[in-house]
């Protein structure tokens, strides 16, 4: 049985917070569940599963989205060879696994045999009277995506804060191979071939959170758009004009990392004031702290470097949205991020184009194609051989998130509305010995 779950972003609590720890709860109870029904063989016959598969597919822990960084001068875009970046990756992970330590906690119970047990079989049906029990054996693998890429850097002084991790969530990686990719860890690609499965974060198909030339080793547009704007603009607003603010105000944009897409972020920031000022006044001097974070966003020498001559990039979209925003409210940037979102990322959520397009799909070598990093659960049929019940069909899935987010409303856009609630998402797999006929389940929970 093998089981995916990405886009948790479990957070140290300086910026938005993370899903509540019953969700991991449910979680197991949900493995419980499935470990039991997997075990009913495709005769019929009952023999408890021997082994669980879990993939956490990136985007677990959030060092991104931590104000941590803003003490001092290291930020994800320094050097990652100098010893206070790891030192600070370090500070930053250990306070995610403090404020998470009942979530993670529960993750490292499953690893070591404390949640899922089943009843042993007894001439093929499940004896409940048995005080006996199977144990399954859990392995939980991590792979990284664009918030959790640091986890991805080689050397001794990241090895070691792996290995916290490990120790921490019960994960099976060794602490050299936290991968990005399949074929950068044996082992793995091993399991998802067994399951005629292919996938990965899915990052390396957003122009804003990955460097095609540089490679996921570095750190990019989006890191520092989060930091130096999403990040800050609440401890400079607590700090400037705080005590003058509404508490209701305050506690809206430390939610700033929550919205999306993230350069919508100054439609949140321009509807929570209308909402919550109630002054022209405050809503000049909340004006002029983004218009200033998001110029000095725009002259960091790292951003600087990636603005391409000649062509329109990611850029020069914020530079076109800071520049209207310095002339006009907010409520007048509507249009240009509008335009930019669907400039950037032609208008689409779905990477079904993309499923298409990877040679495991093309060379038929997986049935499923499975990314994360959207946020937006689907699960997309694109081909199919054969006739029923022995045909081949090949799906594209997206493993949405655990987390709480305000999504921009795509009806009526100028209008500024967000929807507010918090999802949670897995999938699973069966090799053809488990589950009866079944082949995946993807289940979803939304809730506000």
């Amino acid at each position: 049985m093998l089981i995916f779950a990405s886009d948790i972003h479990l957070v140290d609590g300086t910026c938005a917070k993370s899903i509540s720890p019953n969700a991991f709860t449910l979680f197991s109870e949900r493995v419980r569940e499935l470990a039991f029904h997997s075990s009913f063989r495709r005769d019929g016959h009952y023999d408890p599963v021997k082994q669980i598969d879990l993939v956490l597919m990136g985007d677990i822990l959030d060092p991104l989205h931590s104000t941590l960084w803003l003490d001092g001068n290291v930020r994800p875009w320094t050097d990652s060879s100098r010893p206070e970046f790891a030192a600070k990756l370090l500070q930053v992970t250990r306070a995610i696994l403090r404020e998470n330590a009942e979530a993670v906690n529960t993750l490292k119970r499953l690893a070591l045999e404390e949640i899922v047990f089943l009843p042993p079989a007894v001439k093929g049906v499940p004896d409940f009277n048995s005080r006996e029990h199977a144990v399954p054996h859990v392995n939980i693998h991590y792979m990284v995506g664009n918030h959790d890429w640091y986890y991805h850097l080689p050397g001794p002084a990241f090895d070691a804060i792996r290995q916290e991790m490990i120790d921490a969530m019960g994960l099976s990686n060794p602490a050299d191979n936290f991968p990005w990719e399949l074929a950068e860890h044996e082992p793995l690609q091993n399991l998802f071939a067994r399951y005629n499965a292919y996938g990965h974060h899915g990052d390396k198909y957003d122009k804003f959170n990955y460097d095609r030339e540089k490679g996921r080793n570095f750190s990019t547009l989006g890191d520092v758009f989060a930091m130096e704007v999403l990040n800050r603009y609440p401890v400079v607003v607590a700090r400037d004009v705080g005590t003058d603010l509404p508490p209701a105000i305050l506690d809206s944009l430390r939610k700033l990392t929550n919205v999306r897409p993230a350069l919508a972020t100054s439609l949140w920031i321009s509807g929570q004031i209308r909402q919550h000022a109630g002054s022209k006044a405050l809503e000049r001097q909340l004006k002029k702290i983004w218009d200033q974070l998001s110029d000095d966003f725009l002259q960091i020498d790292f951003v600087r470097q990636a603005d391409k001559a000649f062509q329109f990039d990611i850029v020069d979209a914020m530079e076109l949205v800071v520049k209207i925003s310095k002339r006009a409210s907010f409520n007048t940037i509507n249009d240009v991020v509008v335009w930019v979102r669907e400039k950037m990322w032609e208008g689409q959520i779905s990477y079904t184009n993309h499923a298409l397009l990877e040679p495991a799909f093309v060379d038929s070598s997986a049935r499923y194609i499975i990314y994360g990093h959207t946020h937006h659960h689907e699960v997309i049929p694109l081909d199919a051989e054969g006739v029923p019940p022995d045909e081949e069909n090949q799906v594209y899935f997206n493993t949405g998130t655990w987390h709480s987010y305000f999504d921009l409303a795509v009806k009526n856009l100028e209008s500024q509305k967000f929807v507010p609630y918090q999802s949670m998402t897995y999938l699973t797999f069966y090799d053809r010995e488990e589950r009866g006929e079944r082949n995946f389940e993807a289940w979803t929970g939304t809730f506000v």
